[in-house]
């Protein structure tokens, strides 16, 4: 982490869901800053969950997992077996568990957590692109993927792998929602109190703008955003951000390293 990080006590707002912005909110209090929570996605488990029950209790050659909260709130719906690394065969035989896949290492620590090692996990990235990029998944003619993921999740990853060959299903074992909040009486305030923005995903830039509505998008956009992939700093540019930086690494330190760097650059 950058320890001349000038951040001087300005406020930093975090967008991310609330469970999963603690640690980050503490990272910008160690950097000078001021955390400000604004969750901008609600995450809840689906209200259909049997068809992803089922499929997570099926034998599979790989399971990928798209993000932290797919292995939270896969696992609630997975058979002991795959936390015992073994499914029953057809004739009750044990059949190996499957090759377990992580978008990438805040991903494949959730795994940890529940006490699975992650077998696939790109080195730099954590998006489908650089899942797909891992050499195990360029050879799937023939396997079966269960692919676990939100509801109305990205296509790219189940369209490249059945256009390789693979026998491809999803899990929907949550879903993204807006939060029904009103934030007008905050935004006097936080126009004098906030330096900076960070957003981890394209949905979460979305739900801001919508959020904080056209009245106030001039000033929202003339913040400095910190977003976490090279994707999201291409979507902050077509929706009006006008300076962005893109975190080096896909993790909590990375937004703050990157948050410092901008801050330096003003």
């Amino acid at each position: 982490m950058n320890l001349t990080c000038p951040l001087n006590g300005r406020g930093v707002l975090v967008t991310r869901p609330a469970a999963q912005a603690e640690h980050l909110c503490q990272l910008i209090r160690e950097a000078g800053g001021e955390p400000i929570a604004f969750p901008t996605l609600e995450i809840r488990a689906t209200e259909s969950p049997e068809r992803a029950r089922q499929l997570l209790a099926e034998p599979w050659d790989l399971m990928l997992f798209v993000s932290r909260n797919a292995v939270e709130y896969g696992m609630k719906l997975s058979p002991t077996g795959l936390h015992s690394g073994l499914h029953s065969g057809p004739d009750s035989e044990p059949a190996r568990r499957p090759l377990l896949g992580a978008v990438g290492r805040a991903t494949a620590a959730a795994l940890r957590e529940q006490g699975l090692e992650p077998d696939l996990v790109p080195a730099r990235g954590f998006d489908s692109e650089a899942l797909l990029a891992l050499p195990a998944l360029t050879q799937v003619a023939g396997k079966r993927v269960l692919i676990v993921r939100g509801e109305g999740g990205r296509p790219l990853l189940g369209e490249t792998l059945r256009a390789r060959g693979a026998e491809v299903a999803f899990a929907e074992v949550y879903r993204r929602s807006l939060p029904d909040v009103d934030v007008s009486a905050e935004l006097s305030a936080w126009q004098a109190r906030v330096g900076f923005i960070t957003a981890t995903s394209d949905e979460v830039l979305h739900n801001l703008l919508q959020l904080i509505g056209s009245a106030h998008q001039a000033w929202l956009l003339s913040t400095p955003l910190v977003v976490i992939s090279d994707r999201g700093g291409a979507t902050a540019m077509q929706l009006g951000f006008r300076r962005v930086a893109v975190a080096e690494e896909t993790s909590d330190e990375g937004l703050i390293d990157a948050l410092c760097r901008l801050a330096m650059s003003r």
